[in-house]
């Protein structure tokens, strides 16, 4: 599946959410998450509209291989 090109980091961390991502903190414009299912993982998202497409790709590819699911797995929730 193609990346989309218009997503907002909301966007993004409600469809984490779903995969048991949960909000931490922020800094600036920054936001970390955390999944405390086996095994635990932390990502930071930047808080941009829209993140670009290499940042989308990194995290999308990040988070598919901890959670073991597909990127189009996610894209899809998007």
């Amino acid at each position: 599946m193609k990346l989309p090109r218009d997503v907002s980091a909301d966007r993004l961390i409600r469809a984490l959410s779903k995969f048991g991502y949960e909000v931490v903190r922020q800094k600036g414009s920054h936001v970390r998450l955390r999944c405390a299912g086996p095994p635990i993982h932390m990502i930071t998202i930047p808080k941009h509209d829209p993140i670009k497409t290499g940042t989308l790709h990194a995290i999308l590819t990040e988070v598919a291989q901890i959670r073991s699911v597909t990127v189009d797995e996610i894209i899809a929730l998007l």
